[in-house]
């Protein structure tokens, strides 16, 4: 019986043991097959979404081509939107491959730009004298006849007939006569001739020939060129009058243009490196010795002064000069700096697209930025971003357009919106009209309409019809019409009052009008299709800007935008025709583009 009872507990105890290893081996791995099997059976449950990564807002069931745009669509991850900021676009890595969307973390540095400058060799202004007759009388010989001859300071230049100087030396004698008695009849006399600038050996030589010369050299002051022959053989000159300019050549100055864009970047004592455009191979450097306190009101420029030696007189006034200045502005040091590309500018705004990066995938946010100067190819940033942010940099319009199309804030729709549907064929058509109607705030953001005068529009008209003229240049490739035309255009602008524009509208003009004729400034002296329309882009953005802004035309204008233009960020325009001519692509692609907007 004791056995029995021991077998018992033996066996109670096994069981028991065993029950408690059973449970802690596979307790846990069954709970976790379930949720296993459960996430598993969700997943299969749920159906999956197919998207296009170019354009988010096509939803479909099942896998195919983009409706749009023909791309292979991609499943859609719903976890990586959930969770994202509902304000960000999400993008694939397929989607940034396609679109060339690059990346780079914004840094400080010390802002350092390159500023170009364009002027010529001119004579030194002290060095410039003007050569005079001391004795009034009529020219009888001149030897040297015409400008560019080389003069040394005592040379005989020309032989002067004086009747004043005759009667003097006549005086002279008779006072010779009775010098014992009134010496200082005689010391009178003589002093007569000396007003006359002769010296008191010509004087003696006079008085020891005894006769009466009729003809008295003039002699160079100073050595240099002849850069003026103000009189010829047989003119009467009077006593102090020029009869030549000398420039001394052997120091010149260089004289710079330095736009009103770029005068807080150069400074009196900036270095200058510069070539001469005859004497290719050779670079020559200077320092900026002065810098014009005025702003010339006709070229909008002032001038930088360099003073330099010209041994060999190699340097000759009137040659054309470029230089270049590494400048930088003072107390900027360490400040942010973002490429170019970068910015996706309005005119009036101005939006960069931040980086969010977690385990779900890659995001972009839109934010406003302050810009502060350029910097050739990049600008210094002071507000909106920190050091460490992460920006796009390639393909900032790409991201925009599926921000735009997804319903979410953009460039053209700070606030964000209903996703468009529709397309552009690149053809010219024009786009929908509820497309056209949604998308009337334009792509900076829509400013705040502003009443003014019909005079006030009257004025404006000629602005609009250059600015068409330009447009119209540009859309056939003829660089030189398309120059003038901005000529045109900024002739037009500074000829308007701003008395036409009062109250809340005049801060308004002031602030288009100056950046309107910043960007018109550079054109004239551009020197290639491709300068101009970038800076056609810029005059475009504020013109459409003020548009919205006045909406000072009878006649509707139509906002046209090209997606491919500027290394495929896009550009708009401005046009009063349905009809697309591209003014970024001329003929190679002149019904690229679309119509995006109607201002009426």
């Amino acid at each position: 019986m004791k056995t029995n009872r021991k077998t018992i507990i033996i066996a109670l105890s096994t069981l028991a043991i065993g029950l408690l290893l059973g449970w802690l081996i596979f307790g846990g791995s069954s709970e976790g097959k379930t949720d296993e099997e459960h996430q598993h059976t969700t997943e299969v449950a749920g159906e999956a979404v197919w998207t296009c990564s170019m354009h988010p807002q096509i939803r479909q069931s099942e896998p195919g081509d983009c409706p749009i745009c023909g791309m292979d669509l991609i499943p859609l991850d719903n976890e990586q939107d959930e969770q994202l900021d509902p304000m960000a676009i999400s993008m694939s890595p397929t989607a940034m491959q396609l679109a060339n969307v690059s990346t780079a973390v914004v840094g400080t540095m010390n802002p350092v730009k390159m500023v170009r400058l364009n002027g010529k060799v001119q004579a030194d202004e002290r060095l410039v004298y003007s050569q005079s007759s001391h004795i009034p009388g009529r020219i009888e010989k001149l030897t040297v006849n015409f400008t560019g001859e080389f003069l040394r300071k005592g040379q005989t230049i020309a032989a002067v007939y004086s009747p004043d100087l005759v009667t003097a030396q006549e005086e002279l004698f008779e006072a010779q006569k009775i010098k014992e008695t009134q010496p200082q009849l005689f010391s009178a006399a003589k002093e007569k001739l000396k007003n006359w600038k002769l010296s008191d050996s010509q004087i003696d030589e006079i008085i020891q020939r005894g006769s009466i010369k009729e003809e008295f050299a003039i002699t160079a002051d100073v050595s240099g060129y002849v850069t003026e022959k103000k009189v010829n053989l047989g003119d009467y000159v009077r006593k102090g009058e020029a009869i030549y300019e000398i420039a001394d050549l052997s120091k010149v100055w260089l004289l710079f243009d330095v736009y009103e864009s770029d005068m807080s970047w150069i400074n009196k004592g900036d270095k200058v490196s510069f070539t001469i455009a005859s004497l290719p191979g050779e670079t020559f450097s200077g320092k900026v010795s002065y810098l014009d306190p005025v702003i010339d009101p006709k070229t909008r420029v002032a001038k930088a002064r360099v003073e330099i030696s010209n041994a060999g007189q190699r340097l000759k006034p009137e040659m054309f000069a470029s230089g270049t200045v590494e400048a930088t502005l003072p107390a900027k040091s360490d400040k942010l700096v973002v490429p170019k590309t970068a910015v996706m500018w309005t005119g009036k705004r101005s939006v960069v697209y931040v980086k969010s990066t977690s385990g779900k995938g890659v995001s972009f946010l839109m934010r406003d930025v302050t810009l502060g100067a350029a910097l050739g190819e990049s600008f210094i940033v002071e507000n909106g971003l920190q050091e460490g942010d992460e920006i796009a940099v390639n393909g900032t319009f790409s991201i925009d357009a599926a921000a735009q199309l997804a319903g979410k804030p953009s460039m053209m729709r700070p606030e964000g919106g209903v996703a468009m549907t529709g397309h552009s064929n690149h053809g010219g058509t024009a786009a929908p009209e509820s497309a056209t109607q949604s998308d009337h705030a334009t792509h900076q953001g829509k400013p705040k309409e502003l009443a003014i005068s019909d005079q006030a529009k009257t004025a404006l008209r000629p602005v609009y019809m250059a600015y068409m003229a330009m447009k119209d240049a540009l859309s056939l490739d003829d660089l030189a019409a398309g120059q003038k035309a901005s000529a045109d255009v900024s002739k037009s602008l500074s000829a308007i009052n701003m008395s036409l524009f009062p109250g809340e509208s005049h801060d308004v003009w002031m602030k288009y009008s100056s950046d309107m004729g910043n960007a018109l400034q550079h054109i004239p002296h551009q020197k290639s299709l491709d300068e101009v329309r970038k800076s056609f882009q810029q005059v475009s953005n504020i013109l459409i800007a003020m548009s919205q802004a006045f909406n000072p035309m009878d006649e509707p204008l139509y906002v046209d935008f090209c997606p491919m233009a500027d290394d495929n960020k896009g550009a708009y325009w401005l046009s009063l025709s349905e009809v697309i001519k591209n003014p970024y692509f001329g003929e190679a692609m002149l019904s690229c583009g679309e119509v995006k907007s109607i201002i009426k």
